[in-house]
């Protein structure tokens, strides 16, 4: 599945004090990024938010690659 995470999340300083989430919802990335680490699958968070969908997850993953790779000069 190739997602850009742009198309999914956004941040906004006026809605959970500028967190990433996934646009349209109140849901932060950090929270689905939490539940994949403790060993939830796609289906299992989907079941926990039914607003959210397979490509929205796969997004936050991307999200995280791409922090993953930023370089920070020291």
């Amino acid at each position: 599945m190739d997602v850009k995470w742009k198309d999914h999340i956004e941040s906004d300083p006026n809605i959970l004090r500028g967190k990433p989430r996934i646009k349209g919802t109140r849901i932060p990335v950090s929270l689905i990024l939490g539940y994949l680490a403790a060993g939830q699958n796609p289906e299992q968070i989907i079941a926990e938010f039914p607003d959210l969908n397979h490509e929205q997850i796969a997004a936050c993953l991307d999200y995280a690659r791409d922090l993953a790779e930023f370089e920070v000069a020291v």
